[in-house]
């Protein structure tokens, strides 16, 4: 039967080769795709807007006037509060430095991020409350208001509109080459760019590149050399970004350190000019001593129990409600009985398992909400009474509070079990199904107890609380966070309270019954030293703010000061500049009462201009300069310094103008001349009462400084924090430091606490603090403090951009060195452009005032960033969510180019060694060359009846007579089975468009009529776009004259939607297979001789170029007859295939081995598993199959759909363990990670996990390994990457940092012989050595087909002779990059076997700084940054690497990628991202063999065909 349809198909043909009906083929227009028109209509209403203006002018305008209007309305004092600059940060110096700073720069024009339509929306819709909510659950609320997400439709365009105008620029062809050299790169027949249009199915794109002259329409178009059209805004941008790349970086560095390896980092070497410390060594400063009190109460209990006895009716604490009004004040009377109540409560009352569940020295968290001053006092002095440890904490208002885990640690390592609170707090905390509250994420299961009236006993009268001396015992912990977000606790003892409470009143002349007014968190710091111990201490009356208050009026502390006439006020720098914006409300305010106003922030160097300001508008309410005291104090130190109030006869307060350049290399330089990087500090006073005080270095050992070095501030007393609870070793850094003199003496007995203040001291023994150890960030050796980079920042006009206040600086460690990262909320009605506008000039800014460049700048929306209790940034949170890529920006700009100055120098390379050296050299180090081959043929005597025959066509009719009922092809589809037997099989340039059976009949019966079969993959009807103009490619380039194909694929080349792709007239003939003549041909086609072309293998290759090959019949009968020899097939095999059967080793598995064999094929159509996806492996094991192909995709596809179902297949009897072999059919590096995968959830099934194999074929050879029946199981190395860049294999351990694991790419077939050539010089390497693959064998190609006479270009592809040694074997180059390893294992023969290591495609491999790198593995390290990047493909373009990555995820989620695909690819390939592309999956093409498109999606990108969601231009 089969024999018949051949005849008669072959009747059909000659008569069609004899008419000389030759249509001329016409043009298909198929690049621009209607592209343009779409785009120019979404953004025409947007373009007109501001045209013609450059919008670099507007900002500037914009600036300068708003600067204007600050500074005038700040003279005036009637600034409104909507426009008024944060005085914190605010330094009209520094205002004027920045601004002229920012005018040095000319306006570079950066490229703006495009960014999708619907991520602008929605980065605008998320919250327009005002920032400064403390509580997470006020804002969530505000998160989604009235419905205005209906604006956030997907918006196919592209870049935000109104910056069309800025790019107007062409580039000119620069098109970068990244193959390795001209003469490796693969030949193209005529190619197409063409489009991918689909979504989510990624599409099998298997087209071309390089448009053909005369093949495109759009000749307005101007074209790169690589056939790119170059009208897109892409390669404008990327144009920019270049001219921006172009400035001069940081003068070049001269050492390196060596990263154990040669791969030279560079190390900064500290510059010869920068300044040094002149001054003495400083001598440590003593406090004036703790004066003698008579009376003084022994502990805090007993001045407690004083005067709660004697003065019953004292006020001690008044606490006010939201709106100002005093709630409820507690009298001393009444603290010493409700603190008596408790404690005996405590002790007695609550048991566990009939045991006390308190014993004294237990540790108790104390939970109170920051409105309720009372409460917690009550509860701290009942505490204290039981000599219970209190340790306050912040309420935990959510389960995922930012740091809330960390406090769960504090809590556990502390052994809390109970938790007190108040009724309220109690009820507004989460709660669990039960009813209970909540446990939070990382907290210790906790008793809470609620310490209102209802629940606390009366204790009998014979009950008193022990009232004892102060001792060393733990009085209280205090929890305090750490830079990288863990939370110590810092234990204090009943003594080092009492003192403390003793120097702060001698320093602060406290006296008896004072009033004072305490704005801070009365928990911790200076808020619970002043305002809960110091003033039992003294029997004061503390009027306590709430935060809450504060932030619904800002005067209300100032307030409170004039009403209660209070003598004291404790506030934060922020709390001034907050009622500075108020202050036109209160005209009848008076100041006079205070005598002193303490800054608990003071030694923030920015706190002076809240001052300054502060007194300006408040001089005139009565408040004295000299009454505003800051004061210097940390968690570990408590207070260490404090200016003394103007009554003591204290020196004038100081001032100094510090060199910012200067304090960077830890040195104080008083700046005279107006320079424009200049600190302005204020003093902190003098040292505490009875402290002696030293400055040290920061870093190593802890040397004195001297006179004019900045160094950490260290105290000794008898007031200072004990340890942190449970944590020795950081204990004795931070507790016990024994400062030493430069020889190494100490400077006294006593141990010293760091307080992690930087500072120095100044004349008349002034306490000068420039910044804290937490904010500071050593950024190539010299040191930036975090709040200066903030001041700089802010003092960028942010008014319409940025909240102020809501903003974070801190460092990352990336490659090596710290890198500087500025995190900001970005205000809801800030436009993109304004936004990006402000973010350049911060960076302008920040690089010229403190010469140092910014890594990343983000810009959040509004209310996102992670809060601290009082309002702050979280900012260890922030820069948890950073590196985690939970931060979610709306907005990002990343500057590596600046930043990162200690890459490795460009790889030089050397002059080559000469091909002869090199072989001399091998002998000598007793190398051997690198060459392997299969078994030999000639050896191989087998009763191998087809070798008879020198056609394949020939073999076929000998079986159809020998054995005509024996059964070739099984094709299984979802639902269908169709078996063919030996007579059924018998059918130009032709060109066969089918499916299973009929392609294989249509290509023998082109064999007999004489004509060359061409297959080709029919289109898809889904994605004809894309996939008919490369049929259309072969078919011109192949010169076909007819095309034979099946009814459905007939109908679908005359459709109407395949009239749009390409020109229906341009066709040649279509014939119909299912439509077949009656009569046979009475003649069959004999060739002449076997080098005659048999038929052409046309396929895309990965750097999408089309290559056609040619194979003769030898080369077609020696194929098969290695393949058979390889996998031991003969007529009673059945092997299983699901492959693609239009080129390559699929092919020739398909069509040719099984007639050539005498087996039955298994046929399995990949694109069946589409809907079907067990198909391959259910026939598999039904069928017992030992030997089986498929690919990587049709493997993916199964380790994707039936990862999760190996239990249901097991029960359908499904069983793997008759497979001996299964076989990737590739031309790329092994996947080991996919194959690997495969093993392990299929091993349930009972896959031998070792048959998973791969082969390895390429254009000029199809199969050039092949795993195989015989022969050892394929080996694995480690190489090291680094090595790899440089052209070198380098061997490693499994797991040793960079290792790289390669796998054997299947046993060298028979006939086949392998050497590793260098590309360059054409010579042979030895062992273990990278170069290009090169192979004989009797079954390479002939010659590529192509059509414009260019074979004489790709000659040496398929003949080629080393220049030195065996030069006269002709060899094929392959164009992939391996090395040939001889292993210990033997194979058949008993040799040495030697294994084959395929690396990757020498046209693939991206050539920067010097050296080679394969994108997979760029690839690898980015798929491994984010859980939300589906894949990933990186190219080159103009030199700077594109990373394109698919979101698997929310569109918010985009940005967070940004960062982290530059930092994995700097920390482990040493590269700088040039530009990071997110898309949608699906969007990467890949051909066929599930290999990645990526000049392809190259094109696409430059053409602005991908519609990105984020495209990020790193500066």
């Amino acid at each position: 039967q089969f024999c018949t349809r051949a005849y008669l198909s072959a009747v059909i043909f000659s008569f069609f080769l004899n008419s000389s009906a030759h249509e001329q083929l016409g043009e298909g227009d198929i690049t621009q795709k209607g592209y343009e028109k779409k785009r120019g209509k979404l953004l025409a209403p947007y373009i007109p807007q501001i045209q013609g203006v450059d919008p670099s002018l507007q900002i500037d305008n914009r600036i300068q006037a708003s600067s204007q209007v600050a500074l005038q309305g700040s003279k005036s004092n009637k600034s409104r509060a909507a426009n008024t600059r944060d005085e914190r940060f605010r330094s009209d110096l520094h205002t004027e430095a920045v601004q002229a700073a920012l005018a040095k720069y000319k306006e570079r024009k950066m490229p703006m991020p495009s960014k999708r339509r619907s991520v602008l929306v929605q980065s605008s819709v998320e919250a327009c409350t005002p920032p400064d909510t403390s509580s997470a659950s006020e804002d969530e609320g505000s998160l989604r208001r009235q419905g205005r997400l209906t604006t956030s439709t997907p918006y196919q365009g592209h870049s935000h509109p109104a910056v069309e105008h800025w790019f107007n620029r062409v580039i000119q062809g620069s098109s970068t080459s990244s193959s390795a050299s001209s003469t490796s790169s693969h030949p193209g027949g005529r190619s197409v760019t063409t489009t991918n249009t689909t979504a989510h199915a990624r599409p099998h794109v298997a087209s071309v590149r390089g448009v053909s002259r005369g093949f495109n329409h759009h000749t307005s178009v101007m074209e790169t050399a690589d056939g790119v059209p170059v009208n897109s805004r892409v390669s404008n941008k990327i144009q920019q970004l270049l001219n921006t790349l172009k400035r001069p970086k940081r003068p070049p560095l001269r050492e390196f350190f060596v990263d154990d390896f040669e791969e030279l980092l560079d190390v900064q070497q500290p510059d010869p000019n920068q300044p040094k410390p002149e001054g003495q060594q400083m001598c440590p400063l003593e406090g004036e001593p703790l004066g003698v009190v008579t009376n003084w109460p022994p502990s805090l209990p007993a001045a407690l129990q004083r005067w709660g006895t004697t003065q019953p009716k004292s006020p001690c604490l008044t606490a006010l409600d939201n709106a100002g009004k005093p709630v409820y004040t507690l009298t001393y009377g009444k603290l010493w009985t409700r603190s008596q109540k408790l404690a005996y409560t405590l002790l007695n009352k609550l048991s566990s398992r009939n045991e006390p569940l308190l014993v004294p020295g237990d540790r108790v968290a104390l939970v109170f909400p920051n409105n309720d001053p009372v409460m917690f006092m009550v509860a701290f002095y009942g505490c204290l009474l039981a000599e219970l440890v209190p340790v306050p904490i912040e309420v935990p208002l959510t389960r995922k509070d930012a740091g809330s885990q960390q406090i769960g640690f504090l809590l556990g390592s502390c052994g809390v079990t109970l938790a007190l609170t108040t009724d309220a707090c109690q009820k507004g905390l989460p709660k669990a199904q039960t009813g209970e509250v909540a446990t939070f994420k990382g907290w210790p299961r906790l008793l809470w107890f609620v310490t209102d009236g209802k629940h606390v006993v009366k204790p009998p009268k014979d009950w008193h609380p022990p009232i004892r001396e102060a001792s060393n015992d733990i009085a209280y912990i205090e929890y305090k966070t750490s830079k990288e977000g863990s939370t110590m606790g810092i234990t204090v003892s009943h003594s080092a309270m009492l003192a403390h409470c003793h120097a702060l009143t001698q320093a602060c002349g406290y006296t008896e019954g004072e009033t004072i007014t305490n704005v801070l968190d009365f928990k911790r710091e200076a808020g619970l030293w002043h305002g809960v111990l110091t003033s039992v201490m003294n029997r004061m009356h503390v009027i306590s703010i709430p935060y809450s208050l504060m932030k619904v009026n800002p005067l209300s502390w100032i307030m409170k000061v004039h009403t209660y006439k209070a003598r004291v006020a404790v506030v934060k720098s922020r709390d001034m500049h907050w009622s500075l914006l108020a202050q036109r409300d209160q005209r009848d305010i008076s100041l006079s009462s205070l005598r002193m106003l303490i800054v608990a922030d003071g030694a923030n160097p920015w706190s002076i201009s809240s001052c300054d300001a502060f007194l300006n508008v408040f001089q005139s309410r009565g408040l004295r300069p000299e009454v505003i005291c800051p004061c210097a104090s940390s968690s570990e130190a408590m207070t260490v310094a404090i200016r003394r109030p103007p009554e003591m006869g204290v020196p004038p307060p100081g001032k100094a103008v510090l060199s910012m350049g200067g304090l960077s290399h830890g040195v104080i330089r008083v700046d005279t001349e107006e320079k424009l990087s200049v600190l302005t500090v204020q003093d902190v006073g003098q040292v505490m009462p009875g402290a002696l005080v030293c400055v040290v270095r920061a870093e190593g050992i802890p040397y004195l400084c001297q006179t004019d070095e900045v160094g950490e501030i260290c105290v000794s007393s008898g007031s200072t924090g004990v340890a942190y609870y449970g944590l020795p070793g950081m204990t004795k850094n931070i507790f016990e430091t024994v400062p030493v003199t430069p020889s190494g003496i100490p400077i006294s007995g006593r141990p010293f606490t760091r307080t992690s203040l930087l500072g120095f001291v100044g004349p008349d023994s002034l306490v000068f603090v420039v910044g804290k150890m937490d904010g500071l960030m050593v950024v190539s050796g010299r040191r930036h403090n975090a709040d200066d980079v903030v001041a700089t920042a802010l003092a960028v006009e942010p008014m319409k951009f940025v909240y102020r206040g809501r903003i974070a600086v801190f460092s990352v460690s990336v490659l090596h060195d710290e890198r500087i990262v500025v995190v900001a909320e970005q205000r809801p009605d800030a436009s993109e452009e304004d936004s990006f506008q402000w973010m350049s000039r911060v960076l302008q800014a920040i690089d010229s005032i403190h010469q140092v460049g910014v890594y990343c700048l983000a810009l959040v929306p509004a209310n996102t960033l992670p809060k601290a209790p009082l309002g702050g940034i979280h900012i260890s949170e922030t820069k948890q969510r950073f590196l985690e890529g939970a931060l979610h920006p709306c907005n990002v700009l990343m500057c590596p180019h600046t930043c990162v100055t200690n890459l490795p120098k460009p790889r030089q390379k050397q002059p080559e060694v000469g091909p002869a050296s090199m072989i001399v050299g091998n002998l000598v180090a007793g190398k051997r060359i690198a060459q392997a081959c299969g078994r030999d043929l000639g050896q191989l005597e087998d009763n191998d009846q087809a070798r008879k025959f020198l056609y394949i066509q020939d073999v076929l009719q000998w079986r159809a007579q020998a054995t005509p009922d024996h059964p070739l092809f099984l094709v299984l589809n979802a639902k269908v089975l169709s078996v063919l037997g030996n007579t059924d099989v018998k059918k130009i340039y032709k060109q066969t468009l089918c499916a299973g059976i009929d392609l294989i009949a249509t290509f023998y019966g082109c064999l007999y009529a004489g004509c060359v079969p061409v297959t080709v993959r029919p289109p898809h009807p889904q994605n004809l776009a894309t996939t008919l103009p490369t049929v259309k490619m072969i078919v011109e380039v192949s010169k076909s004259v007819c095309i034979l194909t099946t009814q459905a694929i007939t109908k679908l080349l005359k459709s109407k939607e395949a009239a749009a792709a390409v020109d229906i007239k341009s066709w040649p003939t279509v014939l119909d297979t299912d439509d077949l003549p009656r009569k046979k041909s009475p003649q069959m086609y004999k060739p002449p001789t076997p080098e005659m072309l048999a038929y052409l293998d046309f396929s895309v290759s990965t750097t999408g170029i089309l290559a056609g090959v040619k194979m003769s019949h030898a080369a077609t009968s020696a194929l098969c007859r290695s393949i058979k020899l390889q996998c031991e097939l003969y007529p009673s095999r059945q092997i299983a295939i699901c492959l693609d059967p239009y080129c390559g080793l699929g092919f020739a598995l398909w069509c040719l081995c099984s007639v050539y064999s005498g087996h039955q094929s298994i046929l399995v159509p990949p694109l069946e598993l589409e809907s079907n996806a067990s198909l391959w492996l259910a026939a598999v094991s039904q069928y017992k199959v030992r030997v089986t192909f498929c690919s990587y995709s049709v493997m993916e596809m199964c380790t994707k759909g039936l990862g999760s179902q190996t239990e249901a297949l097991r029960l359908r009897n499904v069983n793997l363990s008759c497979v001996r072999t299964c076989m990737v059919v590739a031309e790329e590096r092994p996947r080991i990670a996919l194959t690997q995968s495969f093993s392990k959830i299929f091993k349930d099934l009972g896959l031998s996990p070792r048959a998973v194999s791969t082969t390895f074929g390429c254009r000029v050879n199809v199969a050039i390994c092949l795993q195989g029946t015989a022969g050892p199981d394929p080996t694995t190395v480690y190489v090291d990457m680094r090595a790899l860049r440089h052209d070198r294999v380098r061997l490693v351990e499994r797991g040793s940092p960079h290792s790289l694991p390669l796998m054997e790419s299947g046993k060298i077939l028979p006939g086949v012989k392998v050497i590793i050539a260098n590309t360059e010089t054409k010579g042979p390497l030895g062992d273990s050595h990278l170069g290009e693959i090169w192979v004989s064998s009797p079954h390479n190609a002939t010659g590529y087909y192509t059509v414009y006479g260019e074979e004489a270009l790709h000659a040496d592809h398929f003949n080629t002779k080393l220049s030195f040694g065996d030069t006269q074997t002709v060899w094929a180059r392959t164009g992939y990059l391996g090395f040939l390893r001889r292993t210990e294992l033997t194979d058949a023969s008993g040799e040495r076997h030697d294994a084959l290591y395929v690396v990757g495609s020498l046209d693939e491999t991206l050539e920067l700084r010097g050296m080679r790198y394969h994108p997979i593995d760029i690839e690898t390290s980015v798929i491994r940054s984010h859980k939300s990047i589906a894949e990933c493909a990186v190219f080159t373009w103009t030199n700077l690497l594109v990373v394109v990555v698919e979101l698997e995820g929310s569109e918010q989620e985009a940005l967070d990628l940004v960062a982290l695909v530059t930092n994995v690819v700097l920390e482990e390939h040493y590269l700088i991202v040039g530009v990071v592309v997110v898309v949608d999956p699906g969007v990467i093409p890949i051909n066929s063999r599930g290999e990645k498109q990526r000049m392809h999606l190259r094109d696409g990108f430059l053409a602005d065909q991908l519609d990105p969601i984020y495209v990020a231009y790193n500066m």
